[in-house]
């Protein structure tokens, strides 16, 4: 792993997890989509452009796995989980999953917003 990843466990946690989540919503998004809202093309496109964009950001922090970094990864999930409670707001038929969507990206931000604070001296 990158310097600075193992060495602090709750980083490894947040990326490996990060990693296995873009990964299910890449190769799985119908066992994803399934009990919160119809599948449709578009719901399956999303959440594997979704699942690419964990993949990415993934990769980002393995590159360079700094406070900064991880506090960025965090700003984005908030404003994923903001787009996802408008979408819910403003669409009837989508609001199952875009509620369940922001549930999942507010944890993630709170994740992320975790380990970036996280210095490792407890």
């Amino acid at each position: 792993m990158a310097d600075g990843i193992g060495r602090l466990p709750l980083r490894g946690a947040e990326v490996g997890l990060r990693l296995a989540w873009g990964g299910l919503l890449l190769l799985s998004p119908v066992r994803l989509l399934r009990p919160v809202d119809p599948v449709t093309t578009t719901a399956v496109v999303t959440l594997r452009v979704l699942g690419a964009r964990h993949i990415v950001q993934t990769a980002v922090t393995l590159w360079r796995p700094t406070p900064g970094v991880f506090a960025g990864g965090a700003a984005v999930d908030a404003i994923h989980c903001v787009a996802a409670l408008a979408l819910a707001a403003v669409d009837s038929r989508q609001r199952s999953a875009a509620r369940t969507d922001a549930a999942v990206a507010a944890a993630w931000a709170v994740l992320g917003a975790a380990v970036a604070r996280d210095r490792g001296d407890r």
